[in-house]
């Protein structure tokens, strides 16, 4: 095919084919890349960001905070918008806002969130719509409505309107976790722990916290005689431990009751 060309134009050809083949094999291999393969280096803990949960108590956190603190990691309890009870995407947005801040601060590249109750489903909210993908090393939910709670169910259908917004949204028929959840539940880019409590009479049924694709943690299944109601989870030495446990360096802590007598010691 190049025989009736001079050498040097048969050898300038050559090199043009070559840079040619060269680009449609990089595309190729860029092509075949997943588009979330590039994550947080799961070796470099960050700052860690306390999502609050309805009714917005940072209070409720602080004690955890300060846990996290002794151990060196720079902490912050997040305060939302409207004491916790207007729509969840505002308190996602918000959250977005404070895991900026924490970097500028601290220089890091990545952050670890921790959402409590409806703070889980904020920081779920902020990795899926806000950035928090390429932001976000590690995502521990605390006893989490992601499949929405029956006390929600029971307040829209007797009184809807004065049921605030974000009450509205962790109905389990609602718009936003539907949304949510479809597909894939714990999308790429930081990895996920979901810690819940089998005792819990705020999220009902206690398995909405489960969580697919994430590491699952009742809290039973790794003490067996541990007593933690909904309101105890974030302020429980057991609980606080695991948590410490699981925002570690590495990848997330498939804790067993082999570690039960290490996490209350």
């Amino acid at each position: 095919m190049f025989a009736g060309l001079a050498p040097a134009r048969r050898r300038l050809l050559l090199a043009v084919l070559g840079v040619v083949v060269a680009a449609l094999v990089t595309v190729g291999v860029v092509a075949l890349v997943p588009r979330h393969a590039a994550v947080a280096d799961q070796s470099r803990p960050g700052p860690v960001l306390l999502v609050p949960g309805y009714g917005g108590s940072t209070g409720s956190l602080q004690q955890l905070a300060d846990r996290i603190g002794a151990t060196g990691r720079d902490a912050t309890v997040v305060s939302l918008p409207g004491d916790g009870t207007g729509d969840l995407r505002a308190s996602a947005a918000v959250l977005g806002d404070a895991v900026r801040a924490a970097i500028r601060r601290t220089g890091a590249s990545s952050v670890d969130v921790v959402g409590y109750s409806a703070g889980g489903i904020v920081a779920r909210l902020w990795v899926a719509d806000g950035g928090g993908a390429a932001l976000a090393r590690r995502v521990v939910t605390l006893g989490s409505p992601h499949h929405g709670t029956e006390l929600a169910d029971l307040a829209v259908s007797v009184a809807a309107d004065p049921c605030p917004e974000a009450c509205r949204q962790l109905a389990g028929d609602s718009d936003l976790l539907r949304r949510l959840n479809a597909g894939d539940e714990t999308p790429a880019g930081p990895t996920w722990v979901s810690i819940w409590t089998t005792q819990d009479r705020t999220v009902t049924p206690p398995d909405s916290a489960r969580l697919a694709g994430a590491v699952n943690l009742p809290v039973q299944s790794v003490c067996a005689d541990a007593s933690v109601d909904h309101g105890g989870l974030p302020r429980s030495p057991l609980v606080q431990a695991m948590v410490l446990a699981e925002l570690g360096a590495g990848e997330p802590v498939a804790l067993t009751p082999a570690d039960c007598r290490r996490l209350r010691s």
